[in-house]
């Protein structure tokens, strides 16, 4: 069974001749099988380290272009009746590295039955629907791209804190 290999994400949007809607849990993937929306198979082999969003588009070996789409999905949007319940929601959120959509009004996140109990206690209303699901990129993008790096910097940094305060004699 053949499939088209699609192994270029292009860094500026242009006009393509195919679509591809995917949730968000497989546009973290760089390397994967889905269908255009004609119906044609396709296999993703692209750099990794990227989140595809909703207008990127994609270039295939044989030279089609792909637009991507953020596909219709479960998710909680949440509103708050004033700023600072929508700061501690996000706060809260966060803190719990959960990827985290934010609009002027309103905040979203892939649907979730203990963060909707977590969120309505802080005051928020909770409406639940099928929506595309583009979460802020660069926070939540640099964790994950970065998130062993980070580990390693700190224990290099502990061990060296360590000893350098065991060589102390100050610290009485």
């Amino acid at each position: 069974m053949s499939f088209i290999k699609v192994t270029e994400l292009l860094d500026h949007p242009t006009t393509a001749q195919a679509t591809l809607s995917l949730p968000f849990e497989l546009r973290q993937k760089s390397r994967l099988k889905a269908r255009l929306e004609s119906g044609e198979e396709v296999g993703l082999l692209l750099p990794r380290g990227h989140v595809l969003r909703g207008g990127d588009c994609l270039k295939a070996e044989n030279g089609l272009i792909i637009e991507l789409k953020a596909a219709q999905e479960p998710v909680t949007t949440a509103t708050a009746p004033d700023p600072l319940t929508m700061q501690r929601a996000c706060y809260h959120l966060g803190n719990r590295h959960v990827p985290l959509q934010i609009a002027e009004h309103w905040i979203r996140y892939l649907e979730d039955h203990v963060l909707d109990d977590m969120v309505r206690a802080l005051g928020l209303k909770l409406t639940h629907e099928q929506a595309p699901f583009e979460p802020e990129a660069g926070a939540y993008h640099q964790q994950q791209q970065h998130h062993h790096d980070d580990r390693h910097e700190l224990h290099e940094h502990h061990e060296h804190h360590e000893h350098h305060h065991n060589h102390k004699h100050h610290h009485d």
